[in-house]
């Protein structure tokens, strides 16, 4: 009895770069509104986004919403090999391996973190990832079974997260022991190497958070594509190295008397860090939304889909109001 297409597929793409517990209940909350993917495919992107927000890399939310319409126009069956797979929106080689696997017994080579770290010990790989990511595969090749692939994936899945684990592994349970080369040489807490870090860059902005005299907030919505692409935000300046706190100002979108607020908010991205400087402004009660702009009431921004980082400005504008 393999698992339902529709779950994996879901779990998957929701695990991608997010932790199991970060997962857990937006993966709940999705099954629960959406039972299969005919329901998905039929829901409108905003509220999908409106779902994920929080969860981050919102781009596989579009992609995810994308890959339902496209399966439940071709009858609500996801197909069940890899190459098939792979031409899905949101799909890629691990997700598609893992769907096949898991979802339909086949056999294919299916390659997490935990997965290369349980290898990377076992073989010994010396060369740092991601440049070490073919030959993990080609290893784990070697182990894959022909038959019941997908719970040797999660049982190696498993291995690594419970056992084979990053620091401290508990080597004296591991099915492996008697035959993995980094135990045995001592040093298996430095497997999977990993290339040195490059600094993250620093980022900066201004936000505005603009609220008018009838308890109306001002919101927009970022281009489809790109960072936070598709989401709800409070209109703010570009995020540039070097912030000019006067240039800044001047992108405001309607004039309204502001304050800046104490300490702004910190985020991380993958590959900056950002800081933006929160503007809190007063508008008058007959103010319209400028072009690519929108009133929303302030004690409804939870019904729109704001990203982590907008959430961050709200709990600043809250904490200072």
């Amino acid at each position: 009895m393999h698992a339902d297409p529709y779950a994996v597929w879901l779990s998957e793409i929701m695990l991608q770069q997010t932790t199991v517990k970060a997962v857990a209940p937006y993966f709940q909350r999705f099954l629960a509104r959406w039972p299969d993917v005919a329901a998905l495919a039929a829901a409108p992107v905003d509220e999908v986004m409106r779902e994920w927000a929080g969860l981050g890399y919102y781009s596989r939310a579009r992609s995810l919403h994308a890959c339902a319409r496209i399966v439940a126009e071709r009858g609500g069956r996801f197909p069940d090999d890899e190459r098939r797979l792979l031409a899905l929106p949101g799909i890629g080689p691990y997700t598609a391996a893992a769907i096949a696997a898991i979802a339909f017994g086949q056999r294919a080579v299916v390659v997490d973190g935990n997965v290369e770290r349980v290898v990377t010990r076992l073989f010994a790989i010396e060369q740092s990832l991601p440049q070490a990511k073919p030959a993990i595969k080609a290893a784990t090749a070697t182990l894959t079974p022909d038959v019941r692939a997908g719970d040797f994936a999660q049982a190696m899945m498993d291995l690594g997260a419970t056992i084979c684990t990053p620091k401290r592994p508990a080597c004296t349970l591991c099915p492996f022991l008697s035959v993995c080369l980094a135990q045995a040489r001592g040093d298996a807490e430095s497997f999977p190497r990993k290339a040195a870090k490059t600094p993250r860059p620093n980022r900066a902005g201004a936000v505005f958070y603009l609220r008018r005299g009838d308890g109306q907030v001002l919101l927009r919505t970022r281009p489809p594509k790109g960072l936070l692409g598709g989401m709800a935000e409070f209109p703010g300046s570009e995020w540039t190295a070097v912030f000019d706190a006067a240039a800044a100002l001047a992108t405001i979108p309607l004039a309204a008397p502001c304050r800046c607020l104490d300490g702004g908010v910190v985020h991380v991205f993958t590959h900056f860090a950002l800081h933006l400087t929160v503007f809190l402004g007063c508008a008058d009660a007959a103010s319209v939304a400028p072009e690519g702009t929108y009133w929303v009431p302030e004690n409804e921004l939870d019904r729109h889909a704001l990203p982590s980082l907008m959430r961050k400005v709200a709990a600043c504008v809250a904490e200072q109001s």
